[in-house]
């Protein structure tokens, strides 16, 4: 293709590449010249990737980048007329720019720009510390932590912010504890289990997208239960249990209402496999068998209904309170037929039967789908051969239905317990949309009394 016909953005990136030092040494002056120093800064830089060396290229970066420090400092001034925390935003973004271009070249600055530019990160600093100052007497740790670390980006140690942020953040992080899941009769036995899948998934999923939750252990809990309480704890008793175990919220929660259904599709037909023969000159004889077979697909629906409620030791109020089903569905396909030869010979119907009964070939077609859904004979076959014993449940397979499989090769179904295990394995989505949304809310914003975070250490 034709250089001409390059797209502009794809041309000036050739450009670049294709030329020498000297070339885009040459090319950075002339668009200085033209006022586009951002661009003259680029093709400095690039010159000096080539070789670093070149003094004529360093005073073309040097130069592109004194144009780009005094439009950016006019720009600075302009603002702090407007807005000085913005312009002090500025200022921290020219302080980056200067750092990264220090492997090319020494930005020149104004005269007065070191100190125009301390004084408008030190107004910041002390904006961001006095808002710091204020969300710490009204009992806002998170928001005080969130303002005093805002302090020492604008200037590095300034004042005590760094030790009034250490001292806030202790206060602000929240510990969650996850209460075994209240249930009875069949259902007793996932109490225990599904907390455990909750914490995992929460501790998962919270410690990369918030800075003040904390999912505890299960032996900051169960140690301070009795067997008795595993089952069924009252509220009251789970507030307490939580607060003696240092959790500043506790998940109580509940599971019932289980609901299962079953039934069993059966495909009982006439399957055809190829055959090839030579005839005595040698020549290739396709011909096609008719073989019974019988699948019986069963299918095993199960919902549970889950009840949570986040509370606070403190006061014992709830920060959130929801309820919403889990459900899961596994499906296994059995076949007792032994394959024979090539899996690739097997086919639903045969050639001859789509050619002189199309609608006996759909018919065909239709009820495999309705009975073996989205698994084709080819899959089940392979199951079929890489199968032994009677296809018989084992827990161990429990991993495939949590994952979603399409079927599993299996005669039996897994276990209602085992479903139920298998849907609240899923996650706990809501639970984890409200314990996010709670992560940056201060107590007092919830309606809890206030207790500044000076207070709180004293």
């Amino acid at each position: 293709m034709s250089r001409r016909f390059l797209p502009p953005v794809a041309a000036l990136i050739l450009m670049i590449g294709c030329a020498g030092p000297a070339r885009l040494t040459q090319q950075s002056q002339q668009k200085l010249a033209a006022g586009d120093s951002w661009r003259a800064w680029q093709l400095a830089i690039h010159a000096l990737d080539k070789q670093p060396g070149n003094p004529a290229a360093r005073a073309a970066a040097t130069a592109a980048g004194g144009a780009i420090a005094e439009d950016w400092e006019r720009r600075i001034h302009a603002l702090a007329d407007v807005d000085s925390m913005q312009a002090a935003d500025q200022a921290m973004a020219f302080v980056e720019f200067r750092a990264n271009a220090a492997r090319y070249a020494t930005i020149p600055l104004g005269s007065e720009w070191p100190n125009d530019e301390r004084a408008l990160r030190n107004a910041a600093a002390r904006t961001w510390y006095e808002r710091g100052s204020e969300a710490s007497a009204s009992g806002r740790p998170k928001r005080a932590w969130e303002n005093f670390s805002q302090a020492g980006h604008y200037v590095s140690g300034y004042r005590d912010a760094s030790r009034r942020a250490e001292r806030a953040m202790e206060q602000a992080v929240t510990r969650i504890a996850i209460l075994p899941l209240g249930a009875s009769g069949d259902l007793a036995a996932m109490g225990t289990q599904g907390a455990s899948d909750w914490r995992d998934d929460l501790a998962r999923h919270l410690v990369p997208n918030t800075r003040f939750t904390r999912v505890m252990g299960a032996d900051a809990i169960a140690s301070l239960m009795t067997v008795a309480e595993l089952g069924s704890l009252s509220r009251a008793d789970a507030v307490r249990l939580g607060r003696k175990a240092g959790a500043q919220r506790i998940v109580w929660a509940s599971i019932g209402g289980l609901k299962t259904t079953n039934h069993v599709d059966l495909f009982k037909d006439s399957i055809a496999r190829r055959v090839v023969s030579r005839d005595a000159d040698g020549r290739e004889i396709e011909r096609w068998m008719d073989v019974p077979f019988e699948v019986v697909a069963r299918v095993r629906d199960v919902s549970v209904g889950v009840d949570y409620e986040v509370i606070s030791t403190r006061d014992g109020a709830s920060n959130a309170h929801q309820r919403f089903d889990r459900s899961t569905s596994a499906r296994v396909v059995w076949t007792s037929y032994q394959p024979e030869g090539d899996l690739n010979a097997y086919s639903l119907v045969s050639t001859t039967m789509r050619s002189a009964s199309p609608d006996r070939a759909k018919q065909v077609e239709t009820r495999w789908s309705a009975v073996c859904g989205g698994s084709t004979l080819l899959q089940v076959l392979e199951a079929r051969r890489a199968s032994s014993g009677e296809g018989r449940y084992e827990h161990s397979a429990l991993p495939r239905f949590i994952a979603g499989a399409a079927f599993v090769f299996l005669a039996d179904l897994p276990p209602t317990n085992d479903l139920v295990y298998a849907a609240l394995a899923h996650g706990c989505g809501p639970l984890l949309d409200d314990l996010m949304r709670l992560d940056d809310v201060d107590d007092v914003d919830l309606g809890m009394p206030v207790t500044s975070v000076d207070a709180r250490q004293r």
